[in-house]
């Protein structure tokens, strides 16, 4: 009976827009059993995929809507499921493994967790990277595009934040990961933002703290500074902004490991080099987070690989490299409901 039900629970979770596949090695189901306790996994899988409040949630199900309600915000405590607050009420909600428990289960980490992760998230990525609708986009890095005209709004990151009546940072969880594998990261640790109903949730759940939007943008300078790649919710309203390397980061390892990475991620600008004014000194290469810069008598662009976040644009010694607008790109959703609808759709799971 344990199997079979976190068997439905993993199924359960396949049918929320991020996914949650199965694997021949049944690590995810290793993973459901270390964060879900069975009753956790039975009233999760009692949870429509929407926001309600605790009276609906506990008279659908038949339960106490007081026993409801502490149970409900338990699961939200330990990153299981999502809390919204609008006004005085307060809503759950389901979420995806990744973006979502992944990510919340911060204060929770342990080697086995971790372990058990890097042993899934290919299965995950297989999943997710052929997707069109990714729940993170590549931004600029605002330097990039400072003198350039025609840049949309969504591609300003710090217009953006100036923009947010509540932002949360808290630690990245990659280079927190690495570090328990024994791979640390020099980088800044705590360059994660959260805004809005995620700012709250990091806030609710002791994950981080809030900082003044001048603050957030002193560490958006920081970021550039260590050569961090932007990776925003794929949103017009920002939902969350993780800085990103190489190193450490999911998403930015495993694109390197690919051919074609431009073709596997949202960006919307990729770097060019004028030969004639550049002098080979390497800088670009060194800030590159995905190998997209060869060497040569001159340095040149892979326009294969360059997920244009215009790293390599702020410290050329010559002014030689410059963003250029790609002509395909896609508006991003509205806002993170809509991702989230268009990723379902687009998965066939709604």
């Amino acid at each position: 009976m344990t199997e079979e039900l976190y068997t439905r629970l993993r199924e359960y979770m396949d049918e929320l827009p991020g996914g949650y596949p199965a694997t021949d090695t049944g690590v995810e189901i290793r993973i459901l059993k270390k964060l879900f306790s069975r009753e956790d996994a039975e009233l999760t899988l009692q949870l429509k995929n929407e926001a309600e409040e605790v009276p609906a949630i506990a008279g659908r199900i038949g339960m106490d809507p007081v026993t409801a309600g502490e149970k409900l915000e338990d699961m939200a405590k330990r990153g299981l499921i999502f809390r919204i607050r609008e006004g005085g009420n307060v809503l759950y909600r389901p979420i995806s493994f990744v973006v979502g428990i992944y990510e919340f289960q911060l204060n929770r980490l342990d080697l086995e967790f971790v372990k058990m992760w890097e042993e899934y998230v290919p299965y995950l990525g297989l999943t997710l990277a052929p997707l069109e609708n990714k729940q993170l986009r590549i931004a600029p890095a605002d330097s990039a595009v400072q003198d350039l005209r025609a840049v949309e709004t969504y591609n300003r990151v710090r217009d953006m934040v100036k923009e947010q009546e509540l932002v949360a940072m808290m630690p990245c969880i990659c280079r927190r990961k690495e570090g328990m594998l024994g791979n640390p990261c020099d980088r800044p640790e705590d360059l994660c933002f959260s805004f809005g109903q995620f700012g709250q949730y990091v806030l609710d759940n002791e994950m981080g703290k809030q900082i003044s939007t001048d603050e957030a943008l002193r560490l958006l300078d920081v970021a550039e500074e260590s050569a961090l790649v932007l990776s925003p919710s794929n949103t017009q309203e920002l939902a969350f902004l993780c800085c990103c390397c190489g190193c450490c980061c999911g998403q930015l390892t495993r694109l390197k490991m690919l051919p074609n990475p431009a073709d596997y991620c949202r960006s919307y600008y990729l770097a060019r080099i004028d030969p004639d004014s550049c002098t080979a000194c390497g800088d670009c290469m060194d800030r590159c987070q995905v190998d997209a810069i060869k060497e040569g008598d001159f340095m040149e662009v892979d326009p294969a690989r360059c997920i244009g976040c215009g790293l390599c644009v702020p410290t050329c010694p010559t002014e030689a490299i410059e963003l250029v607008a790609k002509e395909d790109s896609k508006t991003p959703a509205k806002d993170f409901d809509e991702l989230l609808e268009n990723l379902a759709k687009e998965r066939g799971v709604v």
